[in-house]
């Protein structure tokens, strides 16, 4: 029988259940990463470096759609808990189609900054040219990426994480295949990375839309839309910190890079470049696991099942703990081999960038902790907490951090700075936790 949201949940069956999500948001990640893979080894490294320097702008933008479907998916899955399946689906229609208008005027918006925004983080000359035409071309498939980012969440509110996993398979095969084919058959160069994700963007919001436009077997669909402002601001406020996490991310990648090219040059962007590709891949098992279990936690806690919740909490915590301990070691064990795929075309870089991951790979023992507690508190629909927690652990921990520790000890305190971020993060989330514990009755 299919695992539902309203099941008891042991730690095999929190597994099993969330298993797709964590597959899912790992095949994003991964094809996110297949654009700077063809780049760096068949464009060269100054198109490599335009694209690291440009990407960061359309993740923040992406954020938004991560917002409405995190913070929607609380919402929705908490009125499923109360019993009221056409509220749900009236505010399930509704942010679906927010996330699309909004992305459409994202879109827009980009097109026309993009250049001025690559210039101001230092680009010029051929790189600034290579920022322009890569960021142009993703700006159309921009509302796509939103909705596919909503898509992620709200498919696990469904009992569909599954139908999630296949949209991501097909979307991530789609960019490898059509990369291979752009970047070295044709040799159309960064602009046929740049159609490539377009495309595979398309497919991954599309897809999820026309399944959910259609009859299907859960219990959203879409339809009419609940017109309720006020929900919708819940849905903005409880994702809040799904955004500012996103967008503080965005910003900080922006500062690491203004500090390299300071610091290094195009080659430190470069490497910042394959230490956020390895980090993304890393931290997206983590964040699928908390996609995938946010929705049973928002459920229980709307269906006032306190001994469920309890019982979530424990092993939520506890998993996300552990995965991080393993995550950094497997990234010091293989920091080589993931250098390599990247930059192995150049020696010194690859020993540069070896050096660089081993450092900040250690931030990964603790960013669970704080992973898991913003989420948790989002599933409560207590957006202010996951909010405080998200800006305070990226914007200001560590872009603080990024400024000052490399005048400081020098490039070291480049990659060392997430660390301290993440220590930091840590207390402040553990914090929150134990002073919550008996208001919402979780521990």
């Amino acid at each position: 029988m299919a695992i539902q949201i309203s099941d008891h949940f042991t730690l095999g069956r929190l597994a099993q259940f969330t298993a797709p999500t964590c597959a899912m948001m790992l095949f994003t990640s991964i094809y996110g990463v297949i654009d700077g893979l063809f780049v760096s080894n068949f464009v060269g490294k100054e198109s490599f470096a335009a694209l690291n320097l440009v990407y960061p702008l359309f993740m923040m933008l992406g954020a938004l759609g991560y917002m409405f479907g995190t913070g929607g998916t609380a919402l929705v899955a908490k009125t499923m808990g109360e019993g009221d399946d056409k509220r749900a689906r009236g505010l399930f229609s509704l942010i679906v189609y927010a996330t699309l208008i909004v992305g459409i005027a994202c879109g827009v918006v980009v097109f026309v900054a993009v250049g001025s925004v690559a210039g101001a983080l230092g680009a010029e000359g051929s790189l600034l040219e290579e920022c322009i035409v890569y960021g142009s071309i993703l700006a159309f498939s921009l509302p796509f990426f939103m909705l596919q980012e909503t898509f992620q969440s709200l498919l696990t509110a469904a009992g569909k994480p599954k139908v999630g996993l296949c949209v991501m398979v097909v979307a991530g095969v789609a960019n490898i295949a059509l990369d291979a084919l752009f970047i070295i058959v044709f040799q159309w160069g960064l602009a046929g990375a740049a159609l490539a994700t377009a495309i595979s963007e398309v497919l991954g919001g599309a897809i999820p839309f026309l399944y959910f436009a259609r009859p299907n077997s859960s219990t959203l669909r879409l339809g009419r839309p609940l017109i309720d402002v006020r929900a919708l601001g819940r849905v903005c406020v409880n994702g809040s910190s799904e955004l500012v996490s996103n967008l503080s991310m965005s910003l900080v990648s922006m500062v690491y890079n203004f500090q390299l090219m300071a610091y290094i040059g195009p080659d430190g962007v470069a490497i910042y470049g394959v230490i956020q590709y390895v980090a993304w891949i890393a931290v997206s098992l983590l964040m699928g696991f908390t996609v995938g279990s946010s929705p049973i936690i928002s459920y229980h806690y709307g269906a006032k099942n306190s001994s469920e919740l309890k019982g979530l909490f424990r092993t939520c915590l506890g998993v996300m703990v552990a995965g991080g301990v393993l995550i950094t070691v497997l990234t010091h064990l293989f920091a080589h081999p993931l250098a390599a795929v990247f930059v192995g075309y150049d020696p010194a870089l690859c020993e540069m960038t070896v050096a660089a991951l081993g450092e900040y790979s250690l931030a990964f023992i603790f960013v669970g902790v704080s992973i898991f507690g913003s989420a948790f508190f989002t599933a409560l629909n207590n957006g202010l907490v996951s909010a405080l927690i998200s800006f305070l652990r990226t914007l200001v921990f560590e872009c603080a951090a990024v400024m000052f520790l490399p005048a400081i000890i020098g490039v070291d305190g480049i990659w060392l700075s997430i660390v301290v971020a993440e220590i930091a993060s840590m207390f402040l989330t553990g914090g929150f936790l134990v002073s919550l514990r008996k208001h919402y009755d979780y521990a």
